[in-house]
């Protein structure tokens, strides 16, 4: 349950960063390419296909790494019982 609960957080984190470095990416190609702003192009060019695709490829990384890394500590013991020395 921890390893589900964990990759449905890196999908919610990694959405939501994606979005945002979607967004720069969108706003950086807009400006380097000069984008024509007539009618509000480069708004929706930036908004309707920079940030989906930020945050589609963001959600799934961040599923993706949390579940790695959910697996891996459910592999490694955490707590290690101390080493008993009996005299």
């Amino acid at each position: 349950m921890k390893i589900a609960l964990l990759v449905v957080l890196g999908l919610i984190l990694g959405a939501l960063g994606g979005a945002a470095l979607g967004i720069g990416a969108g706003l950086a190609w807009v400006e380097i390419f000069k984008t024509t702003g007539l009618e509000g192009y480069s708004g929706m060019l930036v908004f309707f296909t920079f940030m989906p695709l930020g945050a589609i490829i963001g959600g799934l990384g961040g599923a993706l790494l949390f579940g790695v890394l959910a697996l891996r500590d459910a592999a490694i013991a955490i707590e290690r019982e101390p080493i008993r020395h009996d005299p």
